[in-house]
């Protein structure tokens, strides 16, 4: 685990994800808002990291770089030695369809798309052949425990199902990272336990997971927590889990 840094090449290269010195500035008239302030951040693959702050912290606008949804305005991201910062938006777009599976609070799937097209979806952005994604659709969908739901259509899933069809989707591609926004935020308390407890068999199956979070009891469920306030990372540790499991693995 590196720890904020202001890092090096050596470091970007043997990370999954390397943030360095990154600032992101908006100007609203004659008004300039620094929402993040020099953020420097490493995370190795297989990590499980949660990134948690109140509103208008800056996470937001960390997870929407960590995405490739946005681009610093200074300061360098890696990703998987690829420095992200000074890529156009069609090499942009075509690593978030490659690298990183998102989850969003509000599921963002087609309501008229039973769950098994709308896995399939980031497989025909990728151009892959129609047996072939059906084939990886119905295993996303069977690894998350909804192979008796696939023909059913996001208004016929409860809450939880839909947020399962929503991993799902997250994992067809094989990214990366999964990045996942307030995940359990629609959902009532027991079926966001469930959710969480699958994000953490995914990430024991060898899947990195970012998950963020105002939340500190979702937070916790992560093995490693990231506090950002006012576009600064406050503190970065292992949380209690992420202790029990390092202590397990020197034992």
């Amino acid at each position: 685990m590196m720890s904020n840094s202001n890092g090096s090449n050596s470091e970007s290269a043997t990370h999954l994800i390397t943030v360095r010195n990154v600032t992101k500035l908006y100007v609203m008239g004659s008004e300039e808002l620094y929402a993040l302030k020099g953020i420097s951040l490493g995370i190795e693959k297989n990590e499980y990291v949660a990134i948690m702050g109140p509103s208008g912290s800056g996470k937001s606008t960390l997870m929407n770089i960590l995405g490739c949804l946005d681009t610093p305005t200074s300061g360098d991201y890696f990703l998987n030695g690829k420095n992200v910062s000074e890529m156009d938006d069609d090499e942009l777009a075509e690593i978030r369809n490659r690298e990183i599976g998102f989850v969003f609070q509000t599921f963002n799937l087609l309501p008229r798309s039973n769950a098994l097209h709308n896995v399939e979806l980031p497989l025909v952005y990728s151009g892959m052949h129609k047996s072939d994604r059906l084939e990886r659709a119905e295993q996303a969908l069977i690894d998350v425990g909804l192979q008796d739901r696939m023909k059913h259509k996001p208004n016929e899933l409860s809450g939880g199902q839909r947020q399962r069809v929503a991993i799902a989707r997250a994992l067809v591609n094989n990214p990366s990272i999964i990045l996942a926004d307030e995940p359990t935020g629609n959902l009532d308390t027991r079926t966001g336990q469930e959710i969480m407890q699958l994000l953490e068999e995914l990430n024991l199956q060898g899947n990195t997971i970012i998950i963020v979070t105002h939340e500190e009891d979702i937070a916790q469920h992560a093995r490693r927590i990231v506090k950002i306030r006012d576009g600064d990372i406050e503190d970065d540790y292992l949380s209690k889990r992420g202790k029990e499991f390092q202590n397990a693995k020197t034992q």
